[in-house]
């Protein structure tokens, strides 16, 4: 089953627990601090499998989850890291946010991207230690992972795509040139998903895209065209394939017509892209189809029949010199696209009667502590003033008393201390 976009649920892990423990030296009571640090979650990486066509494994498994580290013990001993999830994509893969903003484009065999980040593992004790407090009783807890939805979405990575009117010989033409083997028969929308194949010409090779037929108004959602659209997005070359059978319905000039509408419609940068024009069948009639009118579009067009292999080598040559002329659409060597917008280190509001801080660093300031010890809230009182989190709340009108939640944690706001 082809599938090419889907929904997925994906969830970093979480870090392990520090440690709290002594080892005894001597006479002391307590000894020297010897509580390990836990060890950091898993982090969620897509990566480019060259060995996938089609994202259908996520529709069966949607939600998927990176490995949690473990927690630090007694002697020193660290906590090992959690297992990074590799989420395997087709090449031409987009990541996108919840937010529909673009995470990543992976075009390429081994391109990657992080796109959720493992938590941070809990410091023991024995990493505690300071000029202040030299014999730390508290560690630090780990920190929880990350989850969020996101969109893939795959767009063929073709040379050239082949383009016409439903049944107008687009399968059986790739089946003649390539290895590919779709389905072929005489009605309309034969060919339901998009079909490769590998070319061979001289000592050149290029890959084309034999993409399901379109009609007019495929770019405002008739029939499947809009869903295949963007597979012609990557493409270097476009190749029309022009059907005179259609004569009665739709002239070969006026399929031309339709198809380069439908196409700039869709996104006006496919209009501009390097083309190939071929009519098909010229085995089915003695007479060509070729008129001046389709000359005048279309002054280099070829007429070739798939079944017959009448014009096939033309046309290949032609594809494949307008592949190695044409400039690639997408930045093979740039890697991939990441979009990771900069905002500020956490906010404030009001929800409800209560304060609300939202933000990575200040939740991680509370979270990493165990804060029914004093010490360990100590420091995470210290680290939220360090981030103007106090400073903050009080421009905003924090009053005494007054709830304040940050993560899971919902405490009385206290105005510091001055002088």
């Amino acid at each position: 089953m082809f599938i090419d976009q889907v929904r997925v649920h994906l969830r970093s892990g979480n870090g392990g627990a520090g440690a709290v423990s002594f080892r005894r030296v001597g006479r002391r009571p307590r000894g020297k601090p010897a509580g390990g640090s836990g060890g950091r979650g898993g982090s969620v990486v897509v990566a480019v499998d060259e060995g996938m066509s089609t994202l259908v494994d996520f529709r069966r498994r949607p939600h998927r989850a990176a490995g949690s580290g473990s927690h630090g013990a007694s002697d020193l001993r660290h906590g090992r890291q959690g297992d990074d999830l590799m989420v395997p994509v087709p090449a031409g893969t987009m990541v996108i946010d919840d937010e529909e903003r673009l995470v990543a484009d992976l075009v390429s065999a081994g391109q990657q991207v992080t796109v959720l980040e493992g938590g941070r593992g809990g410091r023991g004790n024995a990493a505690l230690v300071s000029v202040a407090n030299r014999a730390p009783s508290f560690c630090e807890q780990g920190e929880y992972g990350t989850e969020a939805w996101f969109t893939l979405e795959m767009k063929l990575v073709a040379d050239a795509a082949l383009i016409g009117f439903p049944n107008a010989g687009k399968s059986t033409l790739i089946s003649r040139v390539s290895a590919a083997r779709p389905k072929i028969a005489d009605y309309p929308f034969t060919t339901l998903v998009p079909n490769l194949g590998v070319v061979m010409i001289d000592d050149r090779s290029f890959v084309m895209a034999d993409v399901p037929g379109l009609v007019e108004g495929a770019a405002e959602g008739r029939g499947l065209g809009h869903e295949f659209l963007r597979h012609c997005e990557r493409a270097r070359v476009l190749v029309f394939l022009l059907d005179p059978s259609l004569l009665q319905e739709l002239s070969p000039e006026r399929q031309y017509e339709v198809l380069e509408r439908e196409l700039r419609h869709h996104d006006p940068d496919l209009a501009d892209r390097p083309r190939v024009v071929a009519v098909t069948k010229r085995d089915l009639s003695v007479e060509s189809p070729v008129t001046t009118a389709l000359l005048e579009v279309a002054p280099d067009l070829i007429e070739i029949s798939s079944v017959a292999g009448q014009g096939l080598d033309d046309l290949v040559h032609r594809i494949a010199d307008a592949v190695d002329r044409a400039e690639r659409t997408t930045e093979q060597g740039k890697g991939y696209v990441l979009h990771r917008p900069l905002g500020p280190t956490f906010e404030v509001d009001r929800v409800d009667g209560v304060w609300v801080v939202n933000g990575r660093a200040a939740e991680r300031a509370v979270a990493l502590n165990d804060l029914t010890q004093s010490d360990a809230a100590l420091l995470a009182s210290r680290r939220l003033s360090r981030l103007g989190v106090d400073d903050s709340l009080r421009r905003a009108g924090a009053r005494e008393g007054d709830e304040v939640r940050i993560g899971d944690l919902v405490f009385e706001y206290s105005e510091p201390d001055v002088g």
